[in-house]
């Protein structure tokens, strides 16, 4: 793996860990895909530190199960705003 992927997928899952942030906020600060943010946590992290990896994996999950809440929320102010 090359190093700049090792660095990126480091950074990743810090700013993940450090602010709680959903894959799509994370991939629009780094401006990258959401795959690839997907990618480099749950596949090439685990090979760099796996403890980081952990942590990060923990942020996404509760992300995952929190989603259909937001989204649901974005629609009510969508059409309270009309």
């Amino acid at each position: 793996m090359k190093a700049y992927i090792e660095k990126r997928a480091i950074e990743i899952a810090k700013f993940i860990v450090k602010s709680n942030a959903t894959v799509r906020e994370t991939a629009k600060k780094f401006g990258i895909s959401k795959s690839t943010v997907h990618k480099d946590i749950t596949e090439r992290l685990l090979k760099i530190d796996s403890s980081l990896a952990g942590e990060a994996r923990k942020v996404l999950e509760i992300n995952k199960s929190e989603r259909h809440i937001r989204g649901g929320m974005a629609t009510r102010r969508k059409y309270l705003g009309k």
